[in-house]
């Protein structure tokens, strides 16, 4: 049948197809031969990616770091009209490395062709046959402003956030740059006098900035087997939004199915759309507003009718650990693990007071907060993906070395720290986080069928449920094998400046993960995902929530899930063709491969490939299959 066959741990690998040869640089898309069912995650070395703004560093802006020893000496006032080479001359000479580094090295970062998986499939007889759509994922893409008011007209139609910029804005006047980026701690939607807009079209995300590559790699195969503008489409956001005033302030969900209706009609297809990352939770929202009678109108039949494939690529479909720390103390691993200087640097720059505020003024990154509760993450005592011989369990997801106070009250876990995060905000952001987001599991069919109709639950798939198309299809496409946040340690915070309680406590650090046992670096308690989102997250939907749970998937839509082992190159600045990391693995050879398949109609010939334990952790999970008796 095909050469991408179904792969459990122990299983031999397929062979490629009879006489057809493979460029030499191009990964072939089966899975290295494994026979250990036990995943190791192994500490990696520290990447020196000081301009890359993730989740995972949504402020990467710890090279706001190395900055701080300039800012109390330089005259801001005179830079006023400065430009991007003047600009460098300031800057510090690590950083010009690390930015001149990340642009030498950006076509060694895969180490292929770029057009070399579209010219081998080309040459396989796939060309494009269904319409495209990508929703990217948060922070990717681009912000623009367009205020004419007299403290936006410097930055009228240019990027604040994902362009160099944003970086000048930031340095030279951060407050005013503040201001721009947060949204209305109320309303959610723009603050008086502000207009920031998502970018649009192709340049919206391909690159996050210069030689910074996202989406680039997977147009440049698209359009290597004939998609263009007229049949592709990217659907940028503004991420900062919660779901529901996406439509309201952009109608963006009304716009995105005006734009599928409208490449249905023309094609004569439907549309394959694909989405990464936090872009998954949005598009699975969208499936509910637009059949809703409510909302967009489109009937019980519209995604049946509309949409032929998902791709579901690194998907945080039970959010991910680091939004959390994020909101509750503006941190994460990305900062936790910074040396004593660039902490230094940072605080100075960019206080976790002021990342906290500005995380909390982004009510969309709220949305990726854990769902599933102690049912998914775990209790106490025990956690799904709990590996024999660890000293303790995945299930306290904020744990305090020291529990002597109302601020580090004990160990707590998934579902009691939302509730620790809630009762520690300001009332804006818990009212605003209480009326727009939901994190439980719906147990019965009964309560899936109400949930459909209630927006707020319209993000959660163990709340509601897939719509009844009995054609879609399906892909689930994620990393795995790279040590991604599962849990913290913290503190009090002893800052009397500080209006924060607690702050991760940098200070405990314990093995390597080599012997079995959790590793906890700086504070950061570390299990198994793509390096952002746990694999609890990416994989449990895919594996058996909407696989065995008729409840969540009642036409029983295909669902086929495709792991993909973080095996970096070395010597590649971001891991090269066989990453696994969850944005870089929009770069690698098997993922093109795999959604050009899907977008030239020949999906059906990919099969489960299963290489981590996410089968034997889904099984653990508390959550029922069946219904229960009346």
């Amino acid at each position: 049948m095909s050469f991408l066959r179904r792969r459990l741990p122990g299983n031999s690998p397929s062979p490629s197809p009879s006489g057809v040869s493979t460029p030499e640089t191009v990964e072939e898309v089966h899975v290295i031969p494994g026979s250990k069912k036990t995943i190791t995650i192994k500490k990696g070395g520290k990447r020196r990616h000081g301009l890359v703004f993730g989740l995972g560093g949504i402020f990467g802006i710890a090279i706001a770091a190395f900055f701080a020893d300039r800012h109390d000496v330089i005259n801001f006032d005179a830079l006023v009209d400065m430009n991007l080479d003047s600009l460098l001359d300031v800057i510090p000479v690590g950083i010009l490395k690390d930015a001149k580094d990340i642009q030498a090295h950006e076509r060694e970062t895969v180490n292929y062709d770029s057009f070399s998986i579209g010219r081998h499939l080309l040459s396989q007889g796939v060309h494009a046959q269904h319409p495209v759509i990508m929703v990217p994922g948060v922070i990717s893409t681009g912000l623009e402003s367009w205020g004419t008011e007299e403290k936006s007209k410097q930055y009228f139609r240019k990027r604040l956030w994902g362009s160099w910029s944003m970086m000048r804005a930031l340095v030279l006047d951060k407050a005013s740059w503040k201001r721009h980026i947060m949204l209305d701690k109320i309303t959610g939607l723009d603050p008086p006098g502000i207009k920031l807009r998502a970018a649009q079209g192709f340049d919206a995300a391909d690159f996050f900035v210069t030689g910074y590559w996202i989406w680039s790699k997977i147009l440049e195969n698209l359009a290597t087997i004939g998609y263009d503008p007229t049949n592709s489409y990217t659907a940028a956001y503004d991420w900062r939004l919660s779901y529901s005033n996406l439509e309201v302030r952009d109608q963006y969900f009304s716009r995105l199915k005006a734009y599928i209706e409208t490449s249905t009609h023309i094609s004569g297809k439907k549309t394959v759309i694909m989405s990464h990352s936090m872009g998954s939770q949005v598009l699975f929202y969208f499936f509910h507003w637009v059949e809703s009678s409510s909302h967009g109108n489109g009937g019980p039949r519209w995604v049946e009718d509309h949409i032929d494939s998902w791709i579901n690529i690194s998907g945080c479909m039970l959010g991910a650990s680091k939004g959390l720390p994020a909101v509750l103390s503006g941190e994460m691993k990305d900062t936790a693990q910074l040396n004593a200087f660039a902490v230094y640097g940072l605080e100075k720059f960019l206080s976790r007071e002021e990342r906290t505020e500005l995380f909390r003024a982004m009510p969309g990154i709220s949305s990726m907060l854990p769902i599933g509760g102690d049912a998914v993450w775990g209790n106490a005592t025990w956690a799904p993906d709990d590996r024999p011989g660890q000293n303790f369990s995945f299930g306290t997801f904020v744990n305090f070395k020291e529990s002597n106070s109302t601020h580090s009250p004990r160990n707590l876990t998934v579902s009691e720290s939302l509730a620790y995060l809630l009762e520690n905000s300001d009332t804006e952001y818990r009212d605003f986080i209480l009326s727009n987001y939901s994190h439980g599991v719906a147990h019965s069919r009964d309560e899936v069928e109400v949930n459909n109709f209630n927006p707020i639950k319209w993000i959660n798939p163990l709340e509601t449920s897939l719509p009844f198309a009995p054609s879609l299809k399906i892909y689930c496409f994620y990393g795995v094998n790279k040590a991604t946040e599962r849990g913290y340690f913290y503190r009090e915070d002893q800052d009397p400046s500080s209006k924060l309680n607690v702050t991760i406590d940098t200070t405990i650090t314990s093995n390597n993960g080599d012997d079995g046992k959790i590793m906890i670096d700086h504070g950061i308690v570390s299990g198994e995902g793509d390096g952002t989102v746990p694999l609890l997250s990416s994989g449990y939907m895919c594996a058996k929530g909407w696989k065995s749970i008729k409840r969540f998937n009642p036409a029983g839509a295909s669902v086929i899930m495709y792991e993909m082992p973080h095996e970096p190159d070395r010597f590649a600045p971001r891991g090269g063709p066989n990453t696994g990391d969850h944005v870089d693995i929009l770069g690698r050879a098997s993922l093109n491969d795999l959604i050009l398949r899907v977008a030239g109609g020949q999906g059906y010939l990919i099969e489960d490939n299963i290489v981590s334990n996410i089968m034997e952790y889904a099984e653990k999970v508390k959550i029922r299959d069946e219904e229960p008796e009346d």
